[in-house]
C-alpha cells in the first residue's frame, strides 16, 4: 500500500533540509484550522528552541521550499510558526488511482491468546471482547503482512473439571470410567452440553457449602491431574462434547483459532520447566513455599513474588500460565506474544512477564504484550446479566439482538431472512464491542446498537451494500470506469482525502492494540461517501469523465469497506 502520510512527511522533511534544517522525526496530522489547509506540520517550535531562532523564519525556510513542489495547491503559515497544506487535486487523482491497499509480507510471527473458554461452562457475555477484540487484532496483523497463530487458551484443568467429574460419579457411580480396576474398553455415556451446563454451578455451589463435597472434588482432580486412566478418558469425552459446543458459538462470531489448546497443555511443560528454572538459582522459599521475586527499582506501587509452587506442592494459574509461554516459545519462537484478556489480570500479567524475562523462557527480543480490555456493562453501569442478575448466556444475548434486528429488517425480504438478519446482528453486536477504546468499559445498548442511522454496524452494512447495488446497476447498463478523471467538489474530495488516512489508521490502531481508531474511520469514511452520494447523481451524470471518477470512487470505497470489514469479523449480507 502507498502510504500517504509518509511521502507528505517525507516531502516536508527534505524541505526542512534544503532549508538547512535537520530533525529526526516528522510528523504530520490532520489541520486543526481545514479553512487554512488539509494537514499541518507542528515540528517548528522544537527546531526554533534547537536552533534559537525566531519559529517565523524558520517557517518560512521550510514553507519557501515546500511551494516549489506541485503536489501542494496551498502551503500557508498560522500563529508563530504551523505549516498548513492544501494537496493539489493532481496529486490527490495520482494517489487515489494508484493505491493497490495491499501489504507485503513482513517475515514476523505473532501469537495471540485470546477467547478464553472454560471447558464444561457456558459462554458468558463476559467471553465477548476477548474473541472480538483478539479475532480482528489477529485479522489486523495478518493484513499488514505479519504471520500470526491463535489459540484460545482453554480452561481444561483443575478444580472445575474436578468438580464435573466428581458429581458425575454421584449420578453415575455404575460408569466404567470410575473402576480403576477395569481396563478394557469404555463403552459410550450419554454426556451433552447441556448436562455439564447444568453440572458445574450445581457442583460448584455445593462444594461452598459441604466441605466434604469439597475433600472429594480435591481428590478427584488430583486423580485427572495425576493421569488416572478412566478419569482422563472420561475427560476426554466432556472435552470433546464442550469444545464441539465452544466452537458453535465462535462460529457464530466469525472467531476462528489455530489452535485450542488449554491449561493441560500447558501442564505436560511444567516440570521441564521448573527442573530449568532450578537452575538459575532465581526461585526463592517463602513460608513453605517457591517464589520469584519481580520487582524492580522503577515500581511505583508493590509488585509481589510471583508464587510459583504452593507449600502444599501444588502449582497455580501463574505456573501454567509461565508454561505456556514456555510452550510457545520452544515450539513457536514468536517475535511477539500478545494476550487479549480482562484489564484486571494486569498484576498476574505482570508477573509472569517479568519471571519469562528474568529467567530467559523468553528472549529479550520478544514482545510479551498485554492488551488488556474493559468490561460490557448493563444500564445501570455494571456488568450485563441477566433480568433475575444472573451471568448472562452470550448465546442469550446474541439472540435478543438477532430478534431485534429480525424486527428491523425490510419487509420486502423474504428469502434468508434469517440468514441476514444473523449477519446484522453480528455486526451490531461486534460493532457496538470495538468501537470504544479497549481499555474502556461500555453499556451495551441493544436498540442502539441496530439502528440503521447511527454509528453502528447495521449502519455501515446498510451504506455498503447500497456502493454495491449502484456498481451493479452501473456494469448491467455497460457503464465502465478504470480512474478517477476530475475533483468535481468538495464531497468527492472529502471521500479521497478520508481514504488517504486508511494506512494512517490501521497502523495506529495495530500500535495501540485497539480496533476503535478502525471503527471509527469506517464510520467517517462512509459517511463521507453518504454525502457524497446524497450530492451527485451519480449513474445519470451527462459527462463522463465525471461519472466515471465518480463509480471509480464508490468502487474504491467499497472495496476499502470489505477489507475493514472483513478485519473486523463482520460479514456482508447480499441485501438487506
Amino acid at each position: 500500500m502507498k502510504k500517504f502520510y509518509k511521502i507528505l512527511e517525507k516531502k516536508v522533511s527534505i524541505a526542512l533540509i534544503n532549508a538547512g534544517y535537520r530533525t529526526e522525526e516528522v510528523v504530520v496530522n490532520e489541520s486543526s484550522r481545514p479553512d487554512l489547509g488539509e494537514y499541518q506540520f507542528n515540528g517548528v517550535m522544537a527546531l526554533a528552541k534547537e536552533y534559537h531562532k525566531n519559529p517565523l523564519e524558520i517557517a518560512n525556510a521550510v514553507l519557501e521550499q515546500l511551494q516549489k513542489d506541485a503536489f501542494f495547491k496551498n502551503v500557508n503559515i498560522a500563529g508563530p510558526g504551523f505549516i498548513n497544506m492544501t494537496i493539489s487535486d493532481e496529486a490527490l487523482i495520482s494517489f487515489t488511482n494508484d493505491n493497490d491497499y495491499t501489504y507485503t509480507k513482513n517475515g514476523k510471527l505473532i501469537f495471540l491468546d485470546y477467547g478464553g473458554a472454560n471447558v464444561a461452562k457456558s459462554l458468558h457475555v463476559g467471553h465477548l471482547r476477548s474473541a472480538n477484540i483478539g479475532e480482528s487484532l489477529k485479522r489486523l496483523c495478518k493484513y499488514l503482512g505479519y504471520d500470526t497463530i491463535s489459540d484460545t487458551h482453554l480452561g481444561d484443568w483443575g478444580r472445575p473439571l474436578g468438580l464435573v467429574i466428581l458429581e458425575l460419579s454421584k449420578r453415575h457411580p455404575d460408569w466404567l470410567y470410575f473402576d480403576e480396576k477395569y481396563n478394557g474398553e469404555y463403552p459410550e455415556v450419554e454426556i451433552t452440553n447441556a448436562l455439564l451446563e447444568e453440572i458445574y454451578p450445581y457442583a460448584s455451589a455445593k462444594a461452598k457449602e459441604d466441605e466434604n463435597y469439597l475433600k472429594e472434588a480435591q481428590k478427584m482432580t488430583t486423580k485427572l491431574q495425576n493421569g488416572v486412566r478412566g478419569i482422563i478418558s472420561l475427560w476426554n469425552k466432556i472435552m470433546e462434547v464442550s469444545k464441539t459446543d465452544i466452537k458453535k458459538i465462535y462460529d457464530r462470531l466469525n472467531t476462528h483459532f489455530d489452535l485450542y489448546k488449554g491449561e493441560s497443555d500447558a501442564e505436560t511443560y511444567v516440570p521441564e520447566m521448573l527442573s530449568y528454572l532450578d537452575t538459575l538459582n532465581i526461585v526463592e522459599e517463602s513460608e513453605g513455599a517457591k517464589v520469584i521475586n519481580v520487582a524492580e527499582d522503577s515500581d511505583k506501587l508493590e509488585i509481589p513474588p510471583m508464587l510459583l509452587i504452593k507449600s502444599d506442592g501444588g502449582i497455580l494459574y501463574s505456573t501454567t500460565e509461565l508454561a505456556t509461554i514456555y510452550d510457545r516459545m520452544k515450539n513457536f519462537n514468536p517475535d511477539e506474544i500478545w494476550y487479549i484478556v480482562d484489564k484486571r489480570q494486569d498484576l498476574h500479567f505482570t508477573q509472569v512477564f517479568r519471571t519469562a524475562y528474568k529467567s530467559k523462557i523468553a528472549k529479550e527480543s520478544t514482545k510479551l504484550v498485554f492488551a488488556g480490555f474493559g468490561t460490557m456493562n448493563g444500564s445501570d453501569g455494571k456488568p450485563f446479566k441477566t433480568r433475575d442478575g444472573g451471568v448472562m448466556r452470550l448465546n442469550d444475548l446474541l439472540a435478543l439482538v438477532k430478534d431485534e434486528s429480525l424486527k428491523r429488517l425490510s419487509e420486502n425480504i423474504t428469502e434468508n431472512r434469517d440468514e441476514i438478519a444473523e449477519k446484522i446482528a453480528m455486526s451490531a453486536v461486534k460493532y457496538a464491542d470495538l468501537l470504544p477504546n479497549r481499555e474502556s468499559d461500555y453499556i451495551f445498548d441493544i436498540e442502539k446498537f441496530c439502528d440503521l442511522d447511527g454509528k453502528t454496524g447495521p449502519y455501515i452494512l446498510y451504506s455498503t451494500i447500497r456502493m454495491k447495488s449502484l456498481l451493479n446497476k452501473a456494469e448491467e447498463a455497460g457503464i465502465s470506469y478504470n480512474k478517477i478523471n476530475v475533483i468535481d467538489n468538495e464531497f468527492d474530495k472529502d471521500v479521497i482525502l478520508n481514504l488517504n488516512n486508511l494506512d494512517n489508521v490501521l497502523n495506529k490502531s495495530f500500535n495501540y492494540k485497539s480496533l476503535n481508531d478502525i471503527t471509527e474511520y469506517i464510520y467517517k469514511l462512509t459517511t463521507s461517501y453518504n454525502r457524497f452520494y446524497t450530492e451527485n447523481v451519480i449513474l445519470k451524470e451527462s459527462d463522463e469523465l465525471k461519472r466515471e471518477s465518480w463509480l471509480y470512487l464508490t468502487k474504491t470505497v467499497y472495496e476499502v469497506n470489505k477489507i475493514l470489514l472483513d478485519i473486523l469479523a463482520i460479514e456482508l449480507p447480499d441485501k438487506m
